[in-house]
Parts: C-alpha cells; structure tokens; sequence
C-alpha cells in the first residue's frame, strides 16, 4: 500500500516522467532490502542510517550522476512520509549531493548537420521522414521524449509553433523553423499512404508499420548518420538540441529566450551554453593569439 501511495505522489504531485518514477522506486528497493538486511524499518532509519547506506551503494557505482539521483530519490520519499504524518521529521535532509562534475556537451557545426542530412537516402520511404526528424531536432531543440511523443493536433503549420510535452508533463509552445515546416509538410505527404494502426492516429512521427517511433530508434537514425558523415564525435539525439541551443546564443539570442525554447525550470541548467561560448573563445585565443603560436 505504501509502495501504491508513493508512486501516485511521484506521479501526481511531482509531476515526473514514468522513467523518472521508476528510476526512483528502483532505488527504494535497494534502500528497503538494505534496512531489512540490518534490521531497520526504513520509516525509522535515521540519518546515520542513510549515510551508511549511501556509501554501501558507493561501493558498488561511484558514477557521481548515479548517486546524485540515488540522493534525491531518498529525499523524495521521506518527503513523501512527512507528507502523508507517517513521520514527524525527514532524516534525509541534511543528506549531501556530491558534486557534479560539469561536462561540456559536444556540440555539432552547422556543416557536420549539412553533412549528416547529405546522408539520408531520400529514395527510401523512410527517407523523408529521417530529414524531418533532423529538422525538428536541430530546428526546434526538441528532447528525443518530446519527438516521440509530439501530436499532429499539436502542430500548427499554418501558425508557425508547436505545442510541447516535456519533463514533469509540462507544455510550452516552440516555435517551428521554416525548414522544419516544409520538411515536416513533405513528411505528412508520406505518412498519409501508411496504414496507421488507430491508437497513433494523433502521433507525428511513425514507422513504416504505423506505429510509434521508439527513443531508441531515433538514436539508431542519428548515430548511423553521424558515422555515415565521417563525424567521430560521441553523438546522440540530444546532441541536436545542444547545437540548437549553442547556435542561438553564438548569434546573439538572449539566454531567457532559449531558456524558454528549451522548456529549462532553471536558468541555471540554460547557463552551460555560456560556457560552451567562453570555451570556443579559449579556443581561439590559444589558436590564433601569437603568444600561443609555436
């Protein structure tokens, strides 16, 4: 019953994904098999507790990223238990995030994008459907989630912007570049000759047996076209989005605006485009200033 109640607070009043949620009640149960292993009801664990429990699972992953979530997933539940009185106060606030390292995200060139839409065999049916993927990805700094997911009666052509479902179900609308629509409308052409199976009637993007693009699918799409363009550098889906955004703010748009474009809660989270900017000025500065020069 508690298990129930905790994954309709996560989903409700947390506003999370479904791979968020499951992520976070994957780490209750390692939490709850480590308090039955020493004996400890996990509702009276105290932060000593916790803390031990942490550097058990420590030794087990020491990716930073892994333990971060590890953190907030504790968090979230004894956040959960005060919440619903079934403890008067939260051991796990004074729980330490360990530092994030800040890794720079690799970011393509406008004619690596060029070089990967070369790629794309237009005499396949699939053909027009990759282009318009790509446009959407570049164009629109789109998450992966949120292109799977996109509504045809979300897309209004005519009016130039999107309608977005992105983390926590939260919508903003997204301007679509003219490329995009243009692609986009040629897509729409080939999409009207499948057979759509009659629950993806509404879902933008399909395969060729009508249903629902996978994440991984569209991972498959821009890896083989990153090979097939020569590019070496570890690319994804997200890469897209990250060359969208960086590409903006190295012409001259405000850090709000992509902040918006991006569906980013925080400013902060936006703010590591600056620091692709100042390393492409490092960059330069060690390549073209003559006290640098061999």
């Amino acid at each position: 019953m508690l298990r129930q109640d905790y994954h309709i607070f996560l989903k409700l009043e947390k506003s999370l994904a479904e791979n968020s949620i499951l992520a976070y009640e994957q780490d209750l149960d390692k939490l709850s098999q480590y308090c039955s292993d020493h004996g400890i009801s996990i509702e009276n664990a105290s932060l000593s507790d916790l803390q031990d429990f942490l550097y058990e699972q420590s030794k087990l992953n020491n990716n930073t990223r892994s333990q971060a979530r590890l953190v907030s997933g504790i968090r979230s539940f004894y956040k959960f238990l005060v919440y619903n009185k079934i403890i008067d106060s939260d051991p796990s606030e004074l729980l330490e995030l360990p530092q994030l390292d800040k890794h720079l995200p690799e970011v393509l060139s406008l004619s690596e994008i060029d070089a990967m839409i070369a790629c794309i065999d237009m005499s396949k049916p699939e053909g027009q459907r990759n282009r318009a993927i790509i446009e959407m990805l570049y164009g629109s700094g789109l998450r992966v989630s949120e292109l799977v997911g996109l509504k045809l009666s979300h897309i209004y052509l005519a009016e130039h912007y999107m309608l977005v479902e992105g983390k926590g179900s939260k919508q903003r609308l997204v301007p679509i570049s003219p490329e995009a629509e243009k692609q986009f409308a040629f897509w729409l052409e080939d999409r009207s000759h499948l057979d759509v199976k009659p629950e993806y009637t509404d879902i933008a993007f399909l395969n060729r047996y009508g249903r629902q693009l996978t994440r991984a699918m569209i991972f498959t799409i821009i890896k083989q076209l990153a090979e097939q363009a020569g590019i070496k550098k570890n690319i994804s889906p997200h890469t897209l989005r990250h060359s969208f955004a960086t590409h903006l703010l190295q012409n001259g748009a405000d850090l709000r605006v992509i902040q918006q474009m991006l569906g980013h809660e925080s400013i902060t989270t936006t703010e590591i485009y600056t620091h692709i900017d100042i390393q492409d000025l490092r960059n330069a500065i060690l390549k073209y200033h003559p006290a640098n020069r061999n």
